[in-house]
């Protein structure tokens, strides 16, 4: 059963879980998988209510994304990932591990879009994505190159370390909370 919500009430909540590490869920051909992330924006793009997710190139997501446009996101309630989620939802790839049979995740359909969301982790969004912009390494301010993407505009070759992230703006079509019947 779903709770349905208004994405300003999860504000806080998501803003207060995102450092902590919140999940992004994807699905394409017939794959399911969900990354840990830590950065992300809400707010309203085009007069529209939009989650932002940052995606490395190298990730098993950002192809995932490039084959469906849609994802969920899954936000603790008490906006704290159990530990065991966040280690094979942060470390493990998508690739390798079918990720929501390792952990025994209960995957609840999306009303408006094709990726589930995870009843263990039950406060969600569903998304779908209006607009990808890859982020400028040449516009970021040194400290934040120097620290998060080392070796950019170097020849020391493409690993996921100095590659730079996608933006992928998700107008929220569908907020709730996933509850137990």
């Amino acid at each position: 059963m779903k709770k349905e919500t208004d994405v300003r009430a999860q504000s806080n909540l998501i803003l207060q879980a995102l450092p902590k590490g919140i999940l992004v869920n994807t699905q394409a051909a017939g794959r399911f998988n969900s990354m840990v992330i830590g950065w992300g924006m809400l707010g309203t793009v085009w007069g529209k209510p939009v989650f932002i997710t940052y995606v490395r190139t190298s990730r098993y997501t950002y192809e995932q994304l490039e084959k469906n446009p849609e994802f969920t996101v899954s936000i603790p309630l008490d906006g704290k990932l159990d530990p065991e989620i966040f280690r094979v939802c942060g470390s493990l790839s998508g690739r390798d591990v079918h990720k929501d049979e390792e952990l025994g995740l209960t995957l609840v359909p999306g009303d408006t879009v094709s990726v589930p969301g995870i009843k263990e982790v039950p406060a969600t969004l569903e998304c779908k994505v209006i607009y990808r912009q890859m982020l400028d390494g040449n516009a970021l301010p040194s400290d934040i190159r120097e620290r998060l993407y080392k070796g950019f505009g170097t020849a020391e070759g493409p690993d996921s370390e100095h590659e730079l992230h996608a933006m992928f703006y998700g107008e929220v079509t569908a907020s709730y909370v996933i509850e137990d019947q």
